[in-house]
């Protein structure tokens, strides 16, 4: 396992694996009071984050405008953000809650737990959102042939495929590799499917481009029926590139501060930016929710629906 060094009052501490670095009382003397806000925030974010995932999966069952795969994709997107209310966010609670009160034998214990799982749970929505691009650019590639190829079949073993390789690729990363191998690994991830998801999106807008530049250049209107198809299209691209931008959003400063930490010596100041940005990450799985009421309009209605059906109960 590689080391690092962490010096205080003159002395070097050298510790060797990144839970030992967390769960120390010469990085967390001090901002106790802060950690402690943390934690009461991501106890919040937790709740907020079941409930509302919890209610996108019950709209989304009810609803059948939406292409079955692609109802789907946003159906194991909104699984995943629902695990991590339910068991991510609880855990780092309570990680956080083992530092605030010296434990630290629990302290890494818990941190073991919450990080792979967090991993997993990350590596999954990012996959997931990357396939809900690639679904979106298939959708306006293939045309009358997008519902042959992209099968409700299909769609399914690429989801299973994805939470196998992650669970699996997590685990091995974190038990079997050093911390920082397992940290670049998590930045190669983010990186690459950032590189996928942007292909996408770019292939999308400009193929749209081109697209409206032939309609202009026809005097005659194309039928309404294409109209509106191409209108359906562009909000769903519309809604998945709203998420993307969110998450891109809640990951990357953790990602940026990830990166320094594996240039830098670990400090107190270090562990409460890493404490910030995580819940960032975690604020992804409430935004989410947010997102789908607001950008699709039948789940926003169904979900109204519910809550009018839970209240009247």
């Amino acid at each position: 396992m590689a080391t690092a060094n962490v010096s205080e009052d003159g002395k070097q501490i050298t510790f060797t694996t990144f839970q030992q670095l967390y769960c120390s009382p010469d990085l967390t003397a001090g901002i106790q009071g802060q950690l402690t806000f943390i934690s009461i925030l991501n106890a919040f974010l937790s709740i907020t984050a079941f409930l509302g995932n919890t209610l996108i999966l019950v709209a989304l069952r009810n609803e059948s405008s939406l292409h079955p795969p692609s109802k789907l994709l946003l159906t194991s997107l909104a699984t995943a953000d629902l695990c991590v209310g339910l068991t991510v966010e609880p855990l780092v609670v309570a990680f956080l809650v083992t530092i605030v009160n010296e434990q630290w034998n629990t302290c890494r214990y818990i941190y073991e737990v919450a990080s792979t799982t967090g991993f997993i749970l990350g590596a999954v929505s990012l996959w997931i959102l990357n396939a809900i691009s690639v679904d979106r650019l298939l959708a306006l590639m293939l045309g009358l042939r997008y519902k042959q190829v992209v099968t409700l079949k299909r769609t399914y073993l690429i989801i299973i495929t994805i939470w196998i390789v992650s669970t699996v690729s997590a685990t091995a990363v974190k038990f079997f590799w050093n911390s920082p191998s397992w940290l670049w690994f998590g930045i190669i991830v983010v990186s690459l499917s950032l590189v996928i998801s942007t292909f996408s999106y770019t292939k999308i807008f400009f193929t749209l481009r081109h697209h409206q530049s032939q309609v202009e250049d026809h005097v005659q209107q194309p039928p309404q029926s294409n109209q509106l198809q191409i209108a359906r299209y562009r909000k769903a691209v519309s809604t998945a590139l709203c998420l993307q931008f969110t998450l891109v959003a809640c990951y990357l400063p953790y990602v940026i501060v990830v990166t320094l930490l594996a240039h830098t010596k670990l400090s107190s100041s270090v562990s409460l930016a890493i404490s910030y940005t995580f819940t960032l990450v975690f604020l992804n799985s409430s935004l989410n929710p947010i997102l789908y009421c607001w950008k699709i309009e039948e789940v926003g209605q169904a979900v109204k629906d519910t809550i009018r059906q839970v209240l009247s109960c």
